[in-house]
């Protein structure tokens, strides 16, 4: 990617202008959806166009990423074919204030040979109204604008579309099918970021860039290069960035003078969450949870479910696995197993132990055979736990997806102990291992749930716990938080719900099919690449390197590629995926290419399956 070293460099890159081809039509539909102020027509249209109108059109395609910038669409005018009709003109962010729309124009009379030019623009485009006044002043051309659609013509009064005539034309050199067009780009300052920001920042030094803006599964920087999300913001963008559905919810609610902040008191947003989260998640799961909103983050709920556990049962000591994270305050580090982040406490962490994860043994010690003989026995000196808290995949830890039959004899184990169950779903619940919460599968009730991350569906803080009616002990005020009450959190999952989880279509239908897909691609490497093996479940998943190097040399280059990854385990030898569920499955074919491109080059091995599979796509 282009990179600035000295604020005197700027950084540059070349733009390719061509006609359209077929496989452009659903990053035009795209580019339009994201510009925000265009009229967006149907997705079979710009198939249409790139079909039936190509030799009259233009794309803008980035040398470097192969990344759509812009594009105009066009005709020749059926009554007079030296006329040439512009339609649409839309360029990337990323390309804006460098001349990018001009060129094209003028690839356009190039290419076409046209005369005249016409098209329409509303008074208040003040970019597009410059736009074609520039290009009549280029060519010494007339500019007549006359109103031609007035809003009495249509249904849903639409502003005065104005015609803007300009001619005659003088094409600049012969026509041209192809042409390169270079770019300045801005400069990238993080000086900022390295003189003031702590060392404690780490997601940007494996990543050393500025984003701007993000849509869907790609997120672009301040150079202009485009990158594929293989990481959803940990885990709290299931849904993708900037979800159309759920931001015009948020406008909406935050343009309306409607309560931002509100602690714990009653509002309609709030209101419409929990009865939209008990009719759509909780009764068709016949789960009869009370819900409580302990903070915006995945540490505040693990927080208040330890603090409710020891208060119920009136035990101090809790139980964990090996490889387990929980989170970074103390009560939720003392549950968490990774060595270097529990030594950024300073402190003893008391009142916790580590109990072996599933498979920890690799099958040579029956699954917890200590555990059931300790707590049987009196004389073991083992004091009785008041919970014992699990993730069903231990994100942070390496992937490690627990069997269904062993998450079931630990719900078997803690109900005859009379021990409360803890499932952690902060980063595996709402969707990402293939249903709502990652335990269904295994047919268990846990007493308590952590959730956060995704569950306000757009990014936002939010956080809930969950725990069964009986556990509802709390006096009142007992346990609180300034921004437990987080409205506009509130709105997007409530939209979130209704949208993605209202009925099964979108989890047997989209999300099942993304996960067959990443599955499928993950096996073939593992198959071809060896020392390899897959981890994970569901959209929470990854490959196991026996080379603990190899994950994180994987992850360097398929940022340089375009593709964000990150890494997973004791020892950061597990490349770890985290789509979004909602990513389409195109940008999902590329960064999977993209992959096995990166694993290839960096372990030398061919990888043939998965790289002829997605050419043919």
């Amino acid at each position: 990617m282009p990179h600035s070293e000295t604020e005197n460099e700027h950084s540059r890159f070349t733009i390719d202008l061509r006609a359209p081809q077929l496989s452009d039509g659903a990053a035009m539909w795209r580019l339009t959806r994201d510009t925000g102020v265009l009229d967006l027509n149907s997705s079979y249209q710009y198939l249409l166009w790139c079909r039936d109108f190509s030799a009259t059109s233009v794309v803008a395609v980035s040398d470097q990423t192969k990344q759509l910038m812009g594009y105009i669409t066009g005709f020749m005018r059926p009554n007079d074919p030296t006329t040439l009709m512009v339609w649409q003109v839309a360029v990337d962010d990323a390309a804006r204030g460098h001349g990018l729309a001009s060129r094209m124009l003028d690839y356009l009379v190039d290419a076409t040979s046209a005369q005249r030019l016409e098209t329409t623009v509303t008074d208040d485009n003040v970019a597009s109204n410059r736009l074609f006044a520039s290009l009549a002043q280029r060519h010494g051309a007339s500019h007549d604008i006359t109103p031609l659609f007035t809003p009495e013509v249509y249904p849903d009064n639409h502003d005065t579309e104005y015609l803007h005539s300009i001619g005659p034309l003088t094409p600049t050199s012969a026509q041209n099918t192809t042409q390169k067009t270079t770019l300045e780009g801005n400069h990238m300052d993080t000086s900022i970021f390295e003189s003031t920001e702590s060392e404690v920042r780490s997601y940007s030094r494996g990543w050393p860039t500025v984003f701007t803006k993000a849509s869907g599964s790609i997120m672009t920087d301040e150079q202009g290069s485009d990158y594929i999300d293989f990481f959803a913001g940990a885990g709290a963008l299931n849904y993708g960035h900037n979800n159309p559905e759920l931001r015009s919810e948020l406008v909406e609610y935050m343009t309306s003078d409607a309560l931002v902040h509100s602690l714990d008191m009653m509002t309609p947003a709030k209101r419409d969450f929990l009865q939209t989260f008990k009719d759509l998640i909780l009764a068709p799961r016949d789960l009869d949870y009370k819900v409580m909103f302990p903070g915006p983050t995945g540490t505040n709920t693990v927080e208040a479910a330890l603090k409710l556990a020891r208060k119920v049962t009136g035990r101090q000591h809790i139980l964990s696995f090996t490889n387990a994270f929980h989170g970074m305050t103390l009560g939720s580090l003392s549950v968490t197993g990774n060595s270097m982040k529990r030594k950024g406490a300073g402190m003893a962490l008391t009142n916790s132990s580590k109990i072996p994860f599933d498979d920890y043994f690799d099958g040579e010690t029956p699954d917890f055979l200590w555990l059931e003989r300790v707590l049987e026995d009196s004389g073991s000196g083992v004091d009785k736990p008041a919970a014992i808290i699990v993730e069903t995949v231990q994100g942070e830890g390496g992937l490690n997806a627990a069997r269904m039959a062993w998450l079931k004899e630990l719900r078997e184990l803690t109900a005859r102990h009379d021990i409360l169950l803890i499932v952690d779903d902060v980063q595996a619940g709402c969707g990402r291992t293939g249903t709502f919460f990652s335990f269904e599968e295994a047919g268990i009730t846990p007493d308590i749930v952590c959730v956060s991350k995704s569950i306000s569906g757009y990014g936002l803080p939010m956080a809930l716990t969950l725990f069964k009616p009986e556990l509802d002990v709390w006096a009142p005020g007992e346990h609180n938080g300034t921004f437990r009450g987080n409205n506009p959190a509130f709105v997007t999952a409530t939209a979130a719900l209704r949208r993605y989880w209202a009925d099964d279509s979108f989890e047997k239908g989209h999300l099942a099919q993304v996960i067959d897909t990443i599955q499928d691609a993950l096996t073939k490497i593992a198959i071809e690449v060896e020392g390899t093996s897959v981890k994970g479940r569901g959209l929470l998943t990854g490959l196991h390197f026996e080379d603990p190097e190899i994950a994180g040399k994987v992850a360097a280059a398929g940022f340089e590629k375009g593709l964000l990854m990150e890494t997973s385990g004791p020892k950061d030898e597990v490349l770890k995926l985290m789509p979004a569920l909602t990513i389409e499955l195109d940008v999902l074919q590329r960064g999977l290419t993209i992959l096995a491109e990166v694993i290839s080059d960096v372990t030398g091995q061919e990888i043939t399956l998965v790289l002829n599979e997605t050419a043919k796509v």
